[in-house]
């Protein structure tokens, strides 16, 4: 029973006893004072009548008249004469009920009182004894209205001190559900600061729970920087700043295999051309300010799109990766304004060539390198500032114009749908923890992967659509075979109000479903519009879903502002997990991760996991589970 239903009943106990104590009391009080005046009654009464009967003449007329009058006009039950040898001389009875009260009532009360007795003197002699009992009906009803007024009365006084009580509550309740909310909060690894309320002990209760939370959030604060300051040591050039080459091409690699919008944009690489000139004619730190300069710019160009990366891949050369990027053109002048039409330098004129292409899914690295390498080597000939496009020998897609991506999709979701695929993600036990489940659409006569058409789909202006539709899918599918199952949900639909209104109502109407189901949301798509993921968060927690981040690496400092959405897991991107069973250098910063999301309560799952040895690399850590080309569900 709740703490404010116990305060209820004690206040409804309190009352009832303050009710029926004051009514026993009062009717019992009322009772005996009637009981004592009934008595003194029936004595004077018949005292009187004795008195007058005694100075009268002792004829039957006389008698019977007097004895008459006397009752017509008192109300009584009996008057009875009765002579010295046991006669009843004269006798008046009334057994007219004359009360209102109840029948309980009267039986409950039970009025005790005996008759009154006198002599009656005839001279010297004893004529008679007579006896008058007054009819006690009257005073059952003057008792049950006295009984009435009181029970009205304490209702009153009954209602008035409800509403004060419920007043009293509420100001209790109040910074009482605070400090539940607070410790709900906690309880779901969300450290918030609650205000102090003026109760002493509820005050005591959350300035000890604040300063819990300010604690945990400091530790997860210190813990999150001295991690990124690790991985900044291990991933990062020295000088510059940006990502080294190792780092660069492993998150090249990723982005060719993932499954999603990232696996599709431009790589660029740019050149110092006269690196080793300007370093004898600058010297030593005003060449290193002019590499810090040209990575500042390309770190600029790269933060306007999700998941980009800036690394540097040799002394003279800066490789640049552009997930969702789509057009050579557009991305050509925009280069161009950020390097060659601003002087890069006050000591004198640097070359920047500069070569681009663009890659997908069907692309592999070495091609894409041997494509920049040689735009890289024209744009050097040509000099003054070139900028080459360069093409790959990549298979033919199954639409080119954007019209035509437009139609198939449209097409696609309305006359097929949407088909999940399946990659299982394993404990350490090898227990399924959910199955990772990519969107499928018809195109082309194939089930095409997510990362050929989410791309287009995003030019389109159709991530929307397709996200409803794999929900739609996921929750039907849960219901059909009762697995939980996980689901990407895009940048852009996070933002959208409309596509979350939609996603609580499918959530809404499928409330058994919806608490197996894991939704995910990139990284970047986390940081760069966390107002929006927050709002997403608050939308789908009271269905049970659990709500979890992808491709956790390159901002992972910035999610210590996430700390209090109650996160239920974290996928590391594989660029950090790749060959991590021959690679230790990263891993203290995996540990650290691992470590850290663990005292939160958050899982930390492995993406692109390869082999078996990765596997058991990565439990070493401290994950908890492991997903990727290597991983199956199946027993070796």
């Amino acid at each position: 029973m709740s703490l404010i239903k116990q305060l209820w009943l004690t206040i409804l106990v309190l009352l009832l006893l303050t009710l029926g104590g004051s009514l026993f009391i009062g009717t019992l009080t009322s009772k005996q004072y009637i009981e004592q005046e009934l008595r003194i009654k029936n004595a004077d009464n018949a005292h009187a009548l004795a008195l007058s009967l005694s100075q009268l003449d002792k004829d039957p007329v006389t008698v019977e008249l007097l004895v008459s009058a006397q009752f017509d006009t008192g109300h009584y039950r009996r008057i009875e004469l009765t002579s010295p040898e046991g006669e009843k001389l004269e006798q008046r009875v009334s057994d007219a009920v004359t009360t209102d009260a109840p029948a309980w009532f009267v039986d409950l009360v039970d009025f005790d009182v005996p008759p009154g007795t006198a002599v009656v003197q005839d001279g010297w002699k004893q004529f008679a004894t007579i006896t008058l009992e007054t009819h006690v009906g009257y005073a059952y009803s003057a008792l049950w209205r006295n009984v009435l007024d009181l029970m009205a009365w304490f209702a009153v006084a009954a209602l008035v001190s409800a509403v004060l009580a419920w007043w009293i509550v509420r100001t209790i309740r109040r910074p009482l559900q605070t400090v539940v909310t607070q410790a709900r909060n906690i309880g779901e690894r969300r450290f918030t600061i609650s205000s102090v309320p003026r109760t002493r002990e509820l005050r005591d209760v959350v300035q000890a729970m604040n300063q819990l939370s300010t604690v945990v959030s400091r530790m997860l604060a210190e813990e999150t920087h001295k991690l990124d300051k690790l991985r900044r040591r291990l991933q990062h050039d020295e000088v510059t700043g940006v990502a080294k080459r190792d780092t660069l091409i492993h998150r090249l690699d990723a982005m060719l295999t993932s499954d999603s919008q990232r696996s599709a944009g431009h790589l660029v690489m740019v050149r110092i051309a006269n690196l080793a000139a300007l370093n004898d004619r600058l010297g030593y730190l005003a060449t290193n300010q002019l590499l810090v300069e040209v990575a500042d710019r390309l770190r600029r160009l790269a933060d306007d799109y999700d998941d980009g990366l800036v690394g540097r891949l040799n002394g003279t050369d800066f490789g640049m990766i552009l997930p969702g990027c789509d057009d050579s053109v557009q991305l050509r002048a925009a280069i161009a304004h950020r390097l060659h039409e601003q002087s890069i330098t006050e000591h004198g004129d640097v070359e920047l060539p500069v070569s681009l292409v663009a890659y997908t899914r069907d692309n592999t690295r070495g091609e894409l390198l041997s494509a920049l390498d040689g735009a890289l080597a024209k744009a050097e000939a040509r000099g003054d500032m070139a900028i080459e496009i360069a093409t790959t020998d990549a298979g033919q897609l199954p639409y080119h114009t954007h019209d035509d991506w437009r139609r198939a999709l449209d097409e696609a979701l309305t006359t097929h749908g949407v088909q999940l695929a399946r990659y299982p993600v394993l404990d350490d036990h090898r227990r399924l923890l959910h199955h990772e489940c990519p969107a499928r659409l018809m195109l082309g006569g194939d089930w095409q992967p997510a990362g050929l058409f989410l791309p287009w789909a995003s030019r389109a202006g159709l991530n929307q659509a397709i996200d409803l539709a794999v929900v739609d899918t996921a929750l039907h599918t849960i219901a059909t075979d009762a697995i939980p199952l996980g689901i990407n949900l895009s940048s852009e639909s996070i933002r959208d109000t409309g596509f979350v209104a939609a996603l609580r109502q499918r959530l809404q109407a499928h409330p058994q479903s919806a608490s197996r189901l894991w939704i995910e949301v990139p990284e970047s798509a986390a940081v760069r519009h966390m107002a929006a993921f927050r709002a997403l968060s608050q939308e789908i927690r009271p269905f049970g879903c659990r709500l979890g981040i992808e491709h956790v690496g390159p901002e992972f400092a910035k999610l210590e502002s996430l700390h209090d959405l109650g996160l239920a897991y974290l996928k590391v991107d594989s660029s950090l997990v790749r060959h991590i069973d021959k690679d230790d250098q990263t891993h203290p910063f995996l540990r650290g991760i691992a470590t850290l999301s663990h005292s939160i309560g958050v899982l930390v799952i492995a993406e692109g996991v390869g082999n078996r040895a990765e596997q058991e690399t990565l439990f070493d850590l401290g994950f908890d589970g492991v997903t990727g080309p290597g991983v199956t569900d199946r027993q070796d």
